[in-house]
């Protein structure tokens, strides 16, 4: 199981004294992007210290693995191709959405393959590799996984619960209708299902038929608090592609159908405002502490397309933090900004709030929704080196700035006086080092800080003050 973030403890007697312990998940940033042109990424983090990488090439030829200790790293890492497709029959062309998985003390690649004279005879296959390191190790084919249907399938996953491996994967049904459905089986072994499998999504929402597709594809399973979540993309490959999410118990039976309850809607979709779209195609992973659940997932940087979405190269893999809700399921969020990822700070004293801009004027709330007026960029100080400036996530050029003692979060308009305003200078956190203090770069002495849950700047003077003017990145 993946473990996310925990809540945060609360010690002390009464709400004016109680302060938060430090975050269980404290904040974790990378800068996207991670890999150009990798679509349908996957990253794994295994025991001996790496993060393996892999992806789809758009020359669709290949499978290609690189590793580092961060996830970071993986953007520079050298690439090996590990296995190249067939000359001719099978695994011949379309190679597809690599995942590479380490089970039983070996190495997994799951990838779809068409066949070289037939591309779109589509279906999953698995490499094996006994090695301990895979970009070195020798593998081998065990071929393609035998479904009770033969028909197009693709972007098979695995995954465990309570100690049982499953297999999920989408393929077309023609008794169903076109298009993809999500579907799920137990496994005998790392390349072979056992029992009747059972179809647990079908696309039918309009979400899920944009673009003029009918698609449920790429499942992943990310698990927490006896609940399994399986994400999954739906529509066209286009600006239209998104991410949905299945909910079951741990403990029910996954092999029915009426165990998963689908989204209302998609969970995580194009965002004009940070200039990413098509979102999906995700598979999770975990910080280098351990500590953050992490989505990784490819989209593009425009809207528009010219020709085929398989013929556009330029998706690309990105990765972002997962919050979790009060009620113990994921929020994605937005695709964030291209450039440094966002974090989210929550008070010292209520740890269950965080700082947020509504109507935008600066509190703090907690169940923040959506979850982006609560996420911002900590880049360098609009007024220079050695200052902080706190950018809005889903109103990329806005910033937390004050005016009156009041904080608010306004758009930058080009001015000295804005530049001054919305500078800070990042301390330890004045009720707790481990915490951070933001002072104004122009107003020494006076931090911010929340008093009746609104955002001011102000001079602490009491403890009650620092306290209030400390917050913890999450």
């Amino acid at each position: 199981m993946i473990a996310g973030s925990a809540a945060a403890t609360i010690t002390g007697v009464s709400a004016g004294t109680a302060h938060a312990a430090v975050p269980a998940s404290p904040g974790v940033t990378y800068t996207n992007t991670i890999a150009e042109k990798r679509a349908d990424p996957h990253i794994f983090k295994h025991t001996d210290g790496f993060y393996y990488f892999t992806a789809t090439v758009p020359e669709y030829d290949r499978i290609v693995l690189r590793r580092a200790t961060t996830i970071q790293g993986l953007s520079s890492a050298t690439e090996t191709t590990i296995w190249t497709r067939h000359a001719s029959g099978a695994m011949g062309a379309h190679i597809w959405a690599p995942e590479i998985h380490f089970i039983d003390g070996k190495w997994y690649v799951y990838f779809a393959a068409g066949d070289a004279n037939d591309i779109w005879h589509i279906r999953p296959y698995v490499l094996e590799c006994t090695a301990a390191n895979p970009i070195t190790g020798t593998w081998t084919e065990k071929g393609r996984i035998a479904l009770p249907l033969d028909t197009f399938s693709l972007d098979a996953t695995t995954f465990a619960v309570n100690g049982t491996r499953y297999l999920a994967w989408a393929q077309n049904d023609p008794a169903v209708g076109r298009g993809t459905n999500i579907y799920i089986a137990q496994m005998s072994s790392p390349w072979t299902i056992t029992g009747t499998p059972v179809m647990i999504s079908r696309p039918t929402a309009a979400w899920e038929t944009a673009g003029g597709e009918t698609v449920n594809e790429g499942p992943a399973v990310i698990q927490r608090g006896g609940k399994v979540f399986l994400t999954f993309s739906a529509s066209a490959t286009d600006a239209n592609y998104c991410m949905g999410m299945l909910t079951a118990s741990a403990s029910a039976d996954l092999l029915s159908a009426s165990s998963w309850a689908k989204s209302a809607g998609p969970v995580f979709a194009s965002n004009a405002a940070t200039s990413q779209y098509g979102p999906g195609h995700n598979q999770f992973t975990v910080s280098e502490d351990g500590r953050s659940d992490i989505l990784v997932y490819h989209d593009r940087s425009y809207k528009d397309i010219s020709g085929s979405p398989l013929n556009d190269p330029n998706r690309r893999t990105r990765v972002q933090k997962i919050y979790w809700k009060a009620d113990g399921t994921p929020d994605f969020g937005i695709p964030v900004a291209d450039g440094l990822t966002p974090i989210r700070l929550s008070s010292y004293n209520f740890p269950d709030r965080f700082v947020r801009h509504w109507d935008y004027r600066a509190k703090i709330e907690a169940n923040v929704s959506p979850l982006a007026d609560s996420q911002f960029r900590v880049v360098t100080g609009l007024s220079g080196t050695g200052t902080v400036s706190l950018e809005s996530a889903n109103f990329p050029g806005y910033f937390l700035r004050h005016k009156n003692y009041e904080v608010w979060v306004e758009k930058n308009d080009g001015t000295a006086q804005f530049a001054s305003d919305a500078s800070f200078t990042a301390r330890a956190g004045l009720a707790d080092s481990a915490g951070v203090s933001y002072e104004a770069s122009n107003l020494p002495g006076r931090y911010i800080r929340h008093y009746d849950y609104l955002l001011y700047v102000q001079a602490p003077s009491t403890a009650a003050d620092r306290g209030d003017a400390t917050f913890y990145t999450q």
